[in-house]
């Protein structure tokens, strides 16, 4: 899929992966549309020293200088932007990733309270039909969030939780978040590298059952 991923970060804990996934889209050449919460960019200062900016614009700056994205790859909305295009079933992205998704915005998308763009943009990808990929981290979890997680994936979503496994014996924190983003660009049919396919180097993977 080399059409156009929109992105959201929400404030869970977890923007390691979304900015990882990120940078991965946009090398892939990927045109990328992101929002983000105020929460998540809280978040993103205490877990990856990223300062997010509160204006559109500047995030835009940062980001792109950041990644290297190339002029019109990457455009960033405010969350409260109901003009941005993921607002409306008319010019949709080809697929929507939360990453991180918090609890209070997975209880928004299962019950189709679109009162911000994430939870709009997701609302729009459900009853369109496109690809909705939702990374939840919380733990434990509470029967809520399980029967929430239920209602999203009945309605159309992916649920991904970031649950990196160990058979290529990572060696690093970066190794981890690489295996979840691995899984999410694998689910957009996104071409990537960043670690081994299962049975494609057996060393690896000789202590797995």
């Amino acid at each position: 899929m080399n059409g156009t991923i929109a992105v959201a970060f929400t404030g869970a804990s977890g923007l390691p992966y979304g900015l990882r996934l990120l940078d991965c889209l946009l090398a892939s050449g990927a045109r990328v549309w992101l929002t983000y919460s105020a929460a998540a960019r809280t978040v993103a200062l205490l877990e990856d020293g990223v300062d997010l900016p509160a204006i559109p614009a500047e995030g835009k700056r940062l980001l792109a200088e950041r990644y290297g994205a190339r002029d019109g790859q990457l455009e960033v909305f405010g969350v409260m932007d109901w003009t941005a295009p993921m607002a409306s079933g008319s010019n949709p992205p080809d697929a929507l990733v939360v990453c991180p998704c918090s609890m209070t915005t997975l209880a928004r998308i299962a019950s189709g309270l679109a009162d911000d763009l994430i939870a709009r943009a997701a609302d729009v990808a459900l009853k369109e039909g496109r690809k909705l990929i939702v990374v939840p981290r919380e733990t434990p979890l509470s029967a809520i969030h399980i029967e929430n997680m239920l209602r999203v994936s009945r309605a159309g979503g992916v649920i991904l939780p970031p649950s990196p496994g160990f058979y290529h014996r990572p060696t690093s924190v970066a190794a981890l978040v690489d295996f979840v983003v691995a899984r999410i660009l694998d689910q957009l049919a996104i071409k990537h590298t960043l670690m081994a396919r299962w049975g494609a180097s057996p060393a690896s993977v000789s202590d797995a059952e």
